[in-house]
């Protein structure tokens, strides 16, 4: 193609894949065999202490989380908490944490869209993408697909020189009809075709903005979809984000015709993926029994006891959520939430004698240092 500036530059039209065959090499096919066990494994645990719903939403935010920071979006655990506390997050005053928390919509929305099972279409994908974007400051192409030419490095003006140019935008939903067809075969290994997916996805880049936190989501609508994750959402991202430069690799490979290569790399960072989850699992339970010992350890049925499972779901909290959280009355609530002030689980943000709300400083300080180990680029 010409560029009326100053030369040219080559556009990469993915091959289509809704009937393609896919034979991995053998030693990618016992990595995703070992790696499918390890999802079984994670899918199976019932945890001791944490409520599965709890757990399952801090595992979720660490997945958000990690996906858009891959695209430069970092914040903590705490003031992403704050900001989705803030009036049921309907009145967001922080805008890089309600673009963070459009991500984790956007995974809520695809895991549902895996979990109802039915054939995925190209405006299932832009919802997706409505969502992601719809509180930040490009969320006039929320849902839009691309009408012209992107690019990824380069100038700002033109694609010459950059490290990738997608498909001409009358590839693009083609493409992505392609695309959802694939996603609905049943013929393949679940992670090899949530692999092959969400690389697919990128090839296409079908939207001006947003479309790795988009492809990511992918990957778990088809872990979904096929009942390979079924309770938890392993933090794949934050295993991505510590690989950044072999993840990059491995697009470039699939891009290539290295189908396995790009697999076996997918394949090793779900399992890595999965025991980090349970690596995070077990660190929170062990607060959890340490604040239970620190409360002299409260019968089972206590309202503080039901508080301190569900707080890894819900780390900033007020009467009220602990009341839907607990089914229990205001009054027995209220009197949990002082306890466990009391006891230093929480620390309360406000003054006021009415609409109090408390913080559990320790498990959000947990989660991000979590997230901190695993991302550490290696």
């Amino acid at each position: 193609m010409s560029s009326p500036e100053r030369g040219t530059y080559e556009a990469f039209v993915p091959a289509e894949i809704a009937t393609r065959r896919f034979a991995l090499e053998d030693d990618v096919v016992a990595a995703v065999a070992s790696a499918t066990k390890a999802l079984a494994r994670l899918s199976s645990t019932e945890p001791r202490l944490v409520s599965l719903n709890a757990l399952a939403g801090a595992l979720l935010r660490s997945e958000s989380t990690a996906s858009s920071r891959i695209e430069g979006l970092a914040i903590s655990q705490k003031r992403l908490a704050r900001a989705s506390f803030e009036d049921g997050g309907r009145h967001r005053r922080d805008d890089k944490a309600a673009e963070i928390l459009g991500n984790v919509e956007a995974m809520e929305q695809a895991i549902a869209l895996g979990v109802a099972g039915k054939k995925i279409s190209v405006e299932d994908i832009r919802g997706i993408h409505r969502t992601l974007l719809r509180f930040s400051v490009d969320r006039k192409i929320a849902g839009v697909i691309r009408e012209q030419q992107n690019w990824i490095g380069g100038n700002d003006f033109n694609p010459i020189g950059a490290a990738y140019v997608p498909p001409p935008p009358e590839h693009v939903r083609p493409l992505l009809d392609d695309l959802c067809r694939f996603i609905a075969r049943d013929d393949l290994a679940p992670i090899a075709q949530a692999a092959i997916a969400h690389a697919q996805f990128e090839n296409i880049h079908p939207f001006l903005d947003g479309n790795g936190r988009v492809g990511r989501a992918l990957i778990h609508t088809v872990l979904r979809r096929t009942g390979e994750a079924v309770n938890y959402v392993p933090p794949i991202s934050l295993v991505l984000a510590a690989t950044q430069k072999s993840y990059v690799a491995g697009f470039g490979a699939f891009s290539s015709g290295d189908v396995s290569g790009w697999c076996d790399l997918f394949a090793a960072a779900t399992e890595w993926a999965v025991a980090e989850a349970e690596r995070m699992a077990a660190a929170i339970e062990d607060r959890q029994a340490l604040w239970l010992e620190r409360l002299g350890h409260p019968r089972r049925d206590a309202v503080v006891r039901q508080l301190i499972a569900n707080l890894p779901g819900q780390p900033v909290i007020d009467v009220g959520t602990g009341t839907r959280l607990t089914g229990r009355s205001h009054v027995a609530v209220q009197s949990a939430l002082a306890q466990l002030e009391e006891a230093g689980v929480l620390r309360r943000l406000n003054e006021r004698k009415w609409g109090r709300v408390w913080e559990c400083d320790e498990l959000l300080d947990l989660i991000d240092d979590f997230e901190q180990s695993v991302s550490t680029p290696r």
